[in-house]
């Protein structure tokens, strides 16, 4: 296979920071590249420089052989370069074909929009992809899944011979996934070069022809994902091997319990849930998209009313209207999306540790500490690893990972007994989930209480004590953890539909 892409030597470098040091990276024409490494190891600024958003300070692209010069996207889409980001940039209030030609609609006399012709294009590409969907749908009304098909639509718009597709599967559920490995199989046949982005290692073995690992800047090597060990590649990617060992389970038949929910319900979301999890304990929650799982979190912090229920803290009723409630009581909730609901990402590391606590920080003139924040603040970004210059660093700028650990420090600082865990390691490289699942262990060994929700089963079965597991708004069962429970029980549950249900595992 003729290669599309050939970088080599490539060089960046910003204010203090080397980000990219002699990398080379080549893509064939039908193949999906798969590119990892984690968060800060270079991906993203090499494929910006490749896309066109940031300018290379060394080095040389060839496209189809010849050397160019992307001094913009524009000038990318221009050599059939598209990149298709995590999250997605489409219009919700436009309609599918909208999107896909927004800016190069065509035209009727007098600068009239042409619907038919719009629609008929559309319908174009996508039969080309065997996909079906009515150019006339408006965006909302489609799952995440139809809108990456849609992004994948609006990139081979510009006639593009290579995709980078950035994390595409964040968000999808099995079914999802399989319908868009379909898509990218059959770009793959038409000769589509598909640089793939993702932290999700079993998915290499089944899309990926040959896998790229970048650290620290710098370029590892290239390896055939076929015939190379997930292990190995994990290696490459860290510097060092990563424990793949299932929860050891304590003894807590003595330990208290320290959260108890009580027949909640909330319309169709929530149906008569009941469970409790005990000082110590990680009590996992696993069950397919829609089923219920953030629902449920959400009601128990406050930020979605319910219908009726009872929530117990150590024995006591507590009553909980809004998150201002939860937080007095001692919950801390990592919502899945940490940059909208868990973070002020224009705001510095120190600021967003302390902003759940700034009563402690104010005087009765209103005046804050500031040695005692930025006390606290050092206190965290040590005890838990938060890799940052210093404590000023927007958060923005941060990997994943360690964004994840600025919000678990603004929860200890609380001083919260129950941390409720919503896709923690969503997004992030296999290196900081390993650190992420770390520190959820040592919360649960100091006696807090854990509730961890995550679309990984393996991540559930590894970190789980015990598992609780929802099908459409209910609790189907409860399933011993620590390695005595099957992804094919928990999948058992998970598609226990109302009308099938019956008493499975443990009382609730």
């Amino acid at each position: 296979m003729a290669d599309l892409i050939e970088m080599r030597g490539i060089e960046k470098i910003f204010p203090g920071v080397h980000a990219l040091k002699n990398v080379d990276f080549e893509l064939r024409s039908g193949e999906v590249h798969a590119l990892m490494g984690e968060n800060g190891a270079g991906k993203s600024t090499l494929m910006k420089i490749l896309s066109g958003v940031y300018a290379k300070d060394g080095g040389t692209i060839r496209v189809g052989g010849n050397e160019v010069t992307i001094d913009g996207p524009r000038a990318a889409q221009a050599l059939g370069i598209s990149i298709i980001h995590q999250e997605l940039s489409l219009m919700n209030d436009l309609s599918v074909a909208q999107n896909i030609f927004i800016g190069r609609e065509p035209r009727l006399r007098f600068g009239r929009l042409d619907e038919a012709a719009l629609n008929r294009r559309a319908d174009e590409i996508f039969a080309a992809m065997n996909l079906h969907l009515d150019p006339r749908t408006k965006v909302e009304r489609l799952t995440i899944a139809k809108q990456q098909m849609v992004e994948i639509a609006k990139a081979l718009s510009f006639r593009s011979r290579v995709l980078i597709m950035d994390e595409p599967t964040a968000a999808l559920n099995d079914a999802e996934i399989e319908e868009l490995f379909v898509i990218i199989r059959r770009l793959k046949s038409e000769g589509v070069g598909i640089i793939y982005i993702s932290h999700k290692m079993d998915e290499l073995k089944r899309i990926a022809d040959r896998v790229t690992v970048m650290r620290d800047g710098e370029t590892v090597g290239t390896v055939p994902a076929a015939s190379t060990p997930i292990g190995q590649i994990i290696s490459m990617m860290v510097g060092r091997s990563l424990s793949d060992e299932a929860a050891v389970i304590p003894d807590l038949s003595a330990a208290p319990v320290a959260f108890e929910v009580k027949g909640l319900r909330r319309g169709r979301e929530i149906r008569d849930v009941s469970f409790s999890v005990k000082k110590g304990e990680i009590l996992g929650f696993a069950g397919l998209m829609g089923a219920g799982r953030t629902e449920v979190a959400r009601a128990i912090f406050g930020a979605d009313p319910i219908e009726a229920g009872e929530i117990f803290i150590n024995g006591n009723r507590c009553h909980i209207r809004a998150p201002a409630d939860a937080v007095a009581a001692g919950i801390g909730y990592l919502s899945e999306d940490r940059k909208h609901f868990g973070l002020a990402v224009g705001m510095d590391v120190r600021a967003n540790i302390v902003m759940a606590s700034l009563d402690r920080f104010t005087n009765r003139a209103g005046q804050l500490d500031e040695k005692g924040m930025r006390g606290e603040a050092a206190k965290y970004i040590s005890l838990l690893g938060i890799r940052t210059p210093s404590d000023r660093q927007e958060v923005r700028l941060l990997s994943g990972g360690n964004q994840q650990k600025v919000v678990v420090a603004k929860w200890l600082l609380r001083d919260c007994e129950i941390l409720i865990f919503d896709e923690p390691t969503r997004g992030i490289d296999v290196g900081a989930k390993a650190e992420i699942h770390k520190l959820l262990q040592s919360l649960a060994a100091q006696g807090r209480a854990v509730i961890v929700i995550s679309s990984e089963l393996p991540e559930v079965l590894r970190l789980s004590h015990r598992i609780a597991v929802m099908c459409e708004g209910r609790l189907t069962g409860i399933l011993p953890g620590g390695g005595k429970t099957t992804q094919e029980e928990i999948m058992h549950l998970a598609t226990l539909r109302e009308s099938a249900m019956e008493p499975v595992g443990e009382p609730a």
